[in-house]
């Protein structure tokens, strides 16, 4: 019988990344994967204990496991990703098998001892929950990823973080910051050029705050000892690496935006000027509370001077309402930065506590109705600001990545990641260059026409 693998991903794109490691090592061992969940002989889920709402969404998920159990008893279920202690002895008698996606490149030695899996010393028990994720490096990263598609691909740079920012469980999930070798990532990516993808995404919980040894790897046909140190000698290295592609990043950490990485975005022809800088509050002493080491003019100046160096700069954030004690005074000052800095894009959480973290000791004091109602009104500050923004590429021809059809529409991201659909539509131009005209602008993207094939 034929065995059969299915993936359920929650989580950030560093989790997605992970899928495709996760993918690879499966069907190295001969599984195949399943267009539909009850076609498989194995689901894996592989979640995110960032929010609550994702760990609510794997429950929901087990009930259906029963059911599909109940037609097929030798169907087995395994949990991985980037979970908390607390989630682990929650869900430890719900799945067949917990694995910790560090120990990824270990999988294969007891996945293939027979057809359906059997491990004791894993099966139903809390052995992960004695792992010490810092005493695992990111060795697992050197699996060769099953990419999703033929033009885009996620290559995490660093993992972990070091930040312990109050709301976040980042630290005790994927551990405290371990840079990947330089070495290895530009391997990556100069393997992804030669295959000609178009859209290389550098990935990290928080990626300026990348570090490096010195190390020595061929760019451009030669080969030299480069002291990379930072994210921004990083971003210089694969930039001379030869291909027709777009590099992007994130995330990025507030503190860590230097001076020198601004000039790099900005003189480097092939990073995207697209930059995720979260702010999480708009007011001091929330950020405080959060352990977010800047203020609010901090901020604001980077913002500027961002601006000022890259002009055509696309700018999202990061938003939490609702958190520990915020005042509606505290709240209205996150109004008031949200119109000052007028991004292109803010993705606003609503708090939930998380186990484990420092906030999770404290009184979560505002209720869901008003995180709800906080939620609505910055949205449309974000709609009316991300609208103007958007209004300005009305008339202007922009360079896009087509990624799907929808609708009788090709649908893709422009070089300043604004997503724009746009006729005649074309399959065969999908994962490939084109010019679009820009017709019409709207709060979450634009309409055009297409141009030319670009290459």
């Amino acid at each position: 019988m034929m065995k059969k693998y299915y993936i359920i991903t929650y989580g950030c794109q560093m989790n997605f990344s992970d899928l495709e490691r996760i993918a690879s090592v499966l069907e190295d061992i001969s599984y195949k994967p399943a267009s539909k969940m009850d076609e498989a002989n194995l689901i894996v889920v592989n979640m995110c204990s960032v929010r609550q709402s994702a760990v609510d969404r794997v429950y929901g998920q087990v009930k259906n496991f029963l059911k599909l159990k109940r037609r097929n008893p030798k169907l087995k279920t395994l949990l991985t990703g980037c979970v908390l202690k607390s989630d682990l002895r929650k869900f430890k008698e719900k799945f067949d098998y917990i694995l910790s996606i560090k120990s990824l490149p270990h999988w294969k030695k007891f996945l293939k001892k027979d057809k359906y899996f059997y491990y004791p010393i894993l099966r139903g028990s809390t052995s992960l929950l004695r792992l010490n994720l810092n005493r695992l490096d990111c060795a697992y990263l050197k699996t060769q990823p099953k990419y999703r598609t033929k033009f885009s691909a996620y290559v995490p740079i660093i993992i972990g973080c070091n930040n312990f920012c109050t709301y976040c469980v980042v630290p005790y999930t994927r551990g405290q910051e371990i840079s990947r070798p330089a070495k290895d990532i530009l391997k990556e990516i100069k393997d992804l050029a030669k295959k000609g993808y178009k859209e290389i995404w550098l990935l990290g919980e928080n990626v300026n705050s990348y570090k490096s040894q010195n190390t020595k790897i061929a760019i451009g046909g030669t080969y030299g000892n480069f002291n990379i140190t930072n994210f921004a000698k990083l971003l210089k290295m694969i930039n001379k690496i030869p291909g027709d592609f777009w590099i992007r990043f994130t995330s990025s950490h507030p503190k860590d935006f230097s001076d020198e990485l601004i000039r790099t975005i900005a003189e480097c022809e092939k990073v995207t000027k697209y930059i995720s800088l979260p702010i999480q509050s708009g007011d001091n002493e929330i950020l405080k509370e959060m352990n977010r080491p800047y203020i609010v003019k901090d901020y604001k100046n980077l913002v500027k001077k961002i601006r000022k160096k890259i002009p055509n700069v696309t700018l999202s954030t990061d938003i939490i309402v609702g958190f520990l004690g915020e005042t509606k005074k505290q709240f209205e000052n996150t109004i008031k930065l949200l119109k000052a800095i007028k991004p292109d894009m803010a993705y606003i959480a609503q708090y939930s506590p998380r186990p484990g973290t420092a906030a999770a000791k404290m009184k979560d004091s505002v209720s869901h109705q008003e995180k709800e109602r906080r939620d609505k009104v910055l949205t449309e500050v974000l709609k009316k600001t991300a609208l103007e923004n958007n209004k300005k590429y009305i008339g202007k021809m922009v360079e896009v990545l087509p990624e799907y059809e929808r609708k009788d529409w090709l649908i893709g991201k422009t070089r300043e990641y604004k997503t724009i659909k746009f006729k005649p539509v074309n399959k065969k131009l999908i994962g490939k260059f084109v010019k679009v005209k820009v017709t019409n602008a709207i709060p979450w993207g634009l309409k055009g026409k297409l141009v030319k094939k670009r290459g």
